[in-house]
C-alpha cells in the first residue's frame, strides 16, 4: 500500500526535487514486532497527483505507508511487517510513483455523530470518541462539573468499553483527560482537575485537523487551560435587598495542542494502539508554575465493570495494585472482567517526559467504599513542581494499547520498547 499524496507537498520554498532514496533501518538493540519508521521529507517536492512507495530490498514487496502534510514538517511514516532480531537492519527504497484514486474502504476512519464528536474506527471497529461537545450531565451533576475535549468511551477490539465519565461519585472524572491540579499563576493558586471549585477548567477549542488512511487516523486538536480569576467585589441594591457578588474573569493560561494518532500496527499483541501527544504553551508573558501534587496530568477513570474483585495492575517495576501509588514506572497495564470477556489497557510513557519515569497516583482496593474501582494517572508533578515558562513548548507523550485477555510484563515490556525507543532511519 502506498502512501498517496494529492497536492504538492513541500514544506519549505527551497525543496528540491525527490529523487529515489535507499533507507537502512537499524533495530538499535531492541528486538522488533510489526514497527513502524518515518523520515522526515520536508526537503523534498512531490509532484501533484504522485505519491511515494516504500519496498523491502529484500524481498520486494511494498510497505503499508502514510505521508503526514498537516504539521510543521512532511514526515513519511511506514510499517516494517514481521521481525527484526535486535542486532538486525533492513534495507527500503522510496521512490515516486502514480497516484491511485483514494479510497472510501480505509482501515483507519474518523467518522463524526450528529453532535460533532469524532469517532475513530479500525477496520469498521469503534477505537475512541474525542467528545467536541459538552456532555448532558447524569441527574444531580451540577453545571460546573460540564467541559469538553477528552476521551470517552474509548473500547477493546471486541467492544468493551473502558472508561468512564462525570460518574455520581467523582463527577469531575472525564475517561482519558489532561487538566492540573494545584496551579500558581500571578500569585494566586487554581485547581482546573476539580472543576467543581469553580477556579478553572479546560476546554475545547479548535479543530486543528483530522487524518485518516490505512496506516493510521489522526487528530489534532486544541484546548484552552482557564482559570477563573475573581474580580472586585460588587455591591448591587435590589427593592428587596442588598447583593454582594464577586464576578470572576476567564483568563487562557495555557493552550495545549493534542495529537491523537491511532496505528494500524500490532508490535506484538493485538489490539487498538494510540498516541497521546500533548504540547503545553503558556499564553501570557508570566509563567505558570504547576505545584507538586498527588494527581495531576493524563488520567484515566475506568468502567465500572472494574472493581477490586476481578481487576489487576502490574507496573514495569513488578509492583501489584496495592504496592503502586506513589512509585514510579515506564508502564502500567489493568486488565478487568468485561461484558464481552476479560480485557486491559497497557499505558506507557515516554523517555523524554518531565520526571520520566513518572510517578503514579492509583486507586487501590479501599476506594469507593471499598468497591475497588480502577483509576489511574501518570503524575509528573506528584512529588516535584513544574514551572512553565513563556515563550517554550512542553511535551509530554503516552501510548496506550488496549486489548483483549491478557498480557506478560515481558510483553509490555518489548511494547514499551518499541515505542520509547524506535528504529534508527539511515538515508544512503
Amino acid at each position: 500500500m502506498i502512501a498517496v499524496i494529492f497536492a504538492a507537498s513541500a514544506v519549505n520554498s527551497w525543496a528540491k526535487p525527490f529523487k529515489k532514496l535507499t533507507v537502512t533501518i537499524s533495530a538499535e538493540g531492541v528486538e522488533r514486532t510489526n514497527t513502524i519508521a518515518s523520515l522526515d521529507i520536508s526537503a523534498y517536492e512531490i509532484p501533484e497527483r504522485k505519491a511515494l512507495a516504500v519496498t523491502s530490498v529484500a524481498d520486494k514487496s511494498v510497505c503499508l505507508s502514510q505521508v503526514d502534510l498537516c504539521k510543521d514538517k512532511t514526515t513519511l511514516y511506514w510499517r516494517v511487517d514481521g521481525k527484526i532480531p535486535a542486532d538486525g537492519s533492513l534495507q527500503f527504497t522510496i521512490d515516486i510513483v502514480n497516484a491511485a484514486e483514494e479510497s472510501e474502504n480505509l482501515v483507519m476512519n474518523i467518522t463524526q455523530d450528529r453532535m460533532r464528536n469524532l469517532i475513530v474506527t479500525e477496520n469498521g471497529k469503534n477505537v475512541f470518541q474525542y467528545n467536541i461537545a459538552m456532555p448532558r450531565l447524569p441527574a444531580g451533576v451540577g453545571a460546573e462539573f460540564r467541559r469538553n475535549g477528552y476521551i470517552h468511551p474509548a473500547w477493546s477490539p471486541a467492544g468493551n468499553a473502558l472508561s468512564n465519565a462525570n460518574t455520581t461519585d467523582h463527577a469531575h472524572h472525564y475517561g482519558f483527560w489532561n487538566p492540573w491540579t494545584s496551579i500558581k499563576y500571578d500569585g494566586q493558586h487554581y485547581d482546573l482537575w476539580n472543576i467543581g471549585g469553580m477556579t478553572g477548567t479546560v476546554l475545547f477549542d479548535t479543530l486543528y485537523s483530522t487524518q485518516k488512511g490505512n496506516l493510521y487516523a489522526d487528530i489534532r486538536v486544541g484546548h484552552q487551560h482557564l482559570i477563573f480569576q475573581p474580580q472586585k467585589e460588587q455591591v448591587i441594591n435590589t427593592v428587596e435587598s442588598i447583593v454582594k457578588i464577586t464576578p470572576k474573569k476567564r483568563i487562557k493560561i495555557l493552550q495545549e495542542v493534542l495529537d491523537l494518532r491511532v496505528w494500524n500496527t500490532n508490535p506484538g499483541k493485538e489490539g487498538f494502539y494510540w498516541d497521546f501527544i500533548s504540547d503545553l504553551i503558556p499564553t501570557t508573558d508570566l509563567p505558570v508554575l504547576l505545584e507538586a501534587y498527588r494527581y495531576a496530568g493524563f488520567g484515566w477513570r475506568a468502567t465500572a465493570d472494574w472493581t477490586k474483585e476481578n481487576c489487576v495492575m502490574i507496573t514495569s517495576e513488578g509492583k501489584q495494585r496495592q504496592e503502586i501509588d506513589g512509585t514510579n514506572a515506564r508502564w502500567v497495564y489493568v486488565t478487568g472482567a468485561s461484558p464481552k470477556g476479560r480485557s486491559g489497557i497497557l499505558f506507557m510513557g515516554y523517555p523524554e517526559n518531565q520526571n520520566f519515569p513518572e510517578p503514579l497516583r492509583i486507586w487501590d482496593e479501599t476506594q469507593n467504599g471499598g468497591r475497588g474501582d480502577a483509576f489511574i494517572n501518570f503524575a509528573p508533578t506528584k512529588n516535584v513542581d513544574w514551572n512553565l515558562e513563556p515563550g517554550k513548548t512542553y511535551r509530554l507523550r503516552y501510548r496506550m494499547l488496549m486489548f483483549d485477555g491478557d498480557i506478560t510484563s515481558a510483553q509490555a515490556e518489548a511494547i514499551w520498547k518499541d515505542f520509547a525507543a524506535p528504529v534508527k532511519v539511515t538515508v544512503k
